[in-house]
């Protein structure tokens, strides 16, 4: 079921170019805060709680007014603030009150009244109910409502708050709604208890006016407040205030102009960064994939690494310098190893097809020496191309051999095998290297077949000594091999590598036998040149030590 899954939404994934994928990621990254704040309801519930704030603060001042104003209450001392918060502080914080510096400690003059309601997590009771008992309310919390009646008038034609102050007994004193008990709410009973209570409660008179209100939680709900009127150390009455908070979608309306100049804000950043983007990944890989495109039709140049490209675009940039220069010193070397194969084929089939050619047409007037004669020029040509072509899957085994992890030769085990089957009177080899050498990281046999040509090349070109000499350096083997025969030509010291190349093709030679060996040393992580030397034939070769 997964895999047909995938297989439908590969089917049809659209193909994008990176840049849009580049911004909409972009996008999507800079809108997940907003809808977190929407659907997670961190926006909503930050506007429930600034309402109970400002809940708080209103019943703060209408509680003390009342308290002041209330019949037989003693005028208390007013305590002296502390010296204001120094300048810099207030400048940095921006706030007034030390009470924002921190959390206040009992015996503070400021004191911050925590928030306790969560939209998330608090329960949203029911409406108050509408049927409620009337009871004729203490006489001395009429004569305290009545006096601060104005203050509370005023507040709640600015807040749109709904303000009750209450007695002792829990029955609303002021003129509205005057007689009703609603001692039995819990936050009435808390706030005579001495307690600030906050909640949240249904609202059965709230009708929505547009749609999107529908998801929004806190439209169909009020928000209440009950605390405490305290005279002469004595709790006398309440006070409860309620208000609905603002919409979701409500305040999103009334912040447009702030959200507006958020969003436009985050367009341009993701702009800027997109563009950066664009500039260290996309433009770098659409000029690489232009020129890869050149490359594969035969021309084409390699685009300088951009400087705003990132290191690891700058590091692709290398790899393909690296990989185009192989790709086309491969493909001259395949165009002159077919040339040079061509070339190395034709005589000997020329040969063979013109024998072919004279003994069909002059087998019956050709004597028997001529007829000898022609069948083995047509037979030494044939055993030449057999050779060649055996060679050739040398050759080819030897460019597509790879370093093995567990090859070890014993190098002086080799060379004396070498030396014991060339030493004679006519051609002698001599040994300069250490007691203990460390294996050459190689294949053995490669190793043997690499030094048995060297040294037969010696003798093949009339030296009579070949002498070979060891040492170590690190974790390198230096293997000098050199002989006193003629020597290599200064001219064709650049191409004595080269397939085909030979001085000695009247005698049999192929051109193949260094070829094969530079691909052996190199396929082991190593090296092998032609040198200087002071007489006859120098070469200089570097193996890897095993382990190190």
């Amino acid at each position: 079921m997964i895999r047909a899954a995938k297989d439908w939404v590969k089917s049809r994934w659209p193909a994008l170019r990176l840049r849009v994928i580049l911004l909409s990621v972009l996008v999507f990254a800079a809108a997940l805060p907003g809808v977190g704040a929407v659907f997670l309801r961190v926006y909503e519930n930050t506007l429930v709680r600034q309402t109970e704030a400002e809940l708080i603060a209103q019943g703060v001042a209408v509680s003390a007014a009342a308290a002041n104003r209330w019949p037989g209450a003693r005028p208390e001392p007013v305590a002296a603030p502390p010296p204001a918060p120094p300048a810099d502080r207030r400048a940095v914080r921006g706030l007034g009150s030390p009470a924002y510096y921190g959390e206040s400690r009992p015996g503070d003059y400021y004191r911050l009244e925590p928030l306790t309601i969560d939209l998330r997590t608090s329960p949203v009771l029911p409406d108050r109910p509408e049927r409620r008992p009337v009871t004729a309310p203490l006489p001395e919390a009429v004569a305290g409502a009545d006096l601060v009646a104005p203050v509370i008038s005023a507040t709640s034609r600015t807040t749109l708050a709904s303000i009750r102050l209450l007695d002792g007994q829990g029955v609303i004193a002021g003129a509205t709604d005057r007689g009703v008990r609603l001692a039995d709410l819990p936050e009435v009973r808390a706030a005579l208890a001495g307690r600030t209570m906050t909640l949240l409660r249904a609202d059965n008179d709230y009708e929505p006016r547009y749609f999107l209100e529908l998801f929004s939680r806190a439209a169909g709900i009020r928000v209440h407040h009950a605390r405490p009127i305290t005279v002469n150390g004595k709790v006398v009455g309440a006070l409860l205030l309620s208000r609905s908070p603002r919409g979701l979608f409500v305040g999103l309306y009334q912040d447009r102009g702030k959200i507006a100049l958020g969003v436009v804000l985050i367009l341009l950043v993701l702009i800027g960064i997109a563009a950066i983007l664009s500039r260290a990944i996309a433009r770098p890989i659409e000029a690489l994939g232009a020129a890869t495109r050149e490359v594969a039709k035969g021309g084409g140049t390699i685009p300088a690494v951009p400087q705003t490209a990132a290191i690891e675009i700058r590091a692709l940039y290398a790899d393909f310098a690296a990989m185009a220069a192989a790709i086309e010193r491969r493909s001259r070397y395949l165009r002159d190893f077919a040339h040079a194969v061509s070339h190395e084929f034709k005589t000997p089939l020329a040969g063979i097809a013109g024998a072919i050619e004279l003994l069909q047409d002059h087998l019956g007037d050709m004597n028997e020496d001529d007829r000898q004669r022609f069948l083995a020029n047509a037979s030494a040509d044939a055993q030449r191309l057999s050779l060649l072509v055996s060679r050739l899957l040398d050759l080819a085994r030897a460019d597509m051999a790879r370093p093995e992890a567990d090859a070890a030769a014993d190098l002086l085990a080799v060379l004396h095998r070498i030396a014991d089957g060339y030493g004679s009177a006519r051609f002698a080899v001599t040994i300069d290297a250490p007691e203990q050498l460390p294996p050459a990281a190689m294949p053995e046999g490669s190793l043997s077949a690499i030094m048995t040509g060297l040294v037969e090349n010696s003798r093949q070109a009339g030296a009579r000594q070949a002498r070979i000499g060891v040492r170590v350096e690190g974790d390198r083997l230096h293997i000098r091999i050199e002989d006193d025969g003629p020597g290599i030509a200064a001219a064709d010291r650049p191409r004595i590598f080269e397939p085909f190349f030979t001085g000695r093709r009247e005698s049999g030679g192929t051109g193949l036998g260094l070829p094969i060996a530079r691909s052996l040393v190199e396929a082991a992580r190593g090296r092998i040149d032609v040198v200087d030397a002071a007489a006859g034939a120098a070469f200089e070769m570097e193996l890897p030590v095993v382990g190190r």
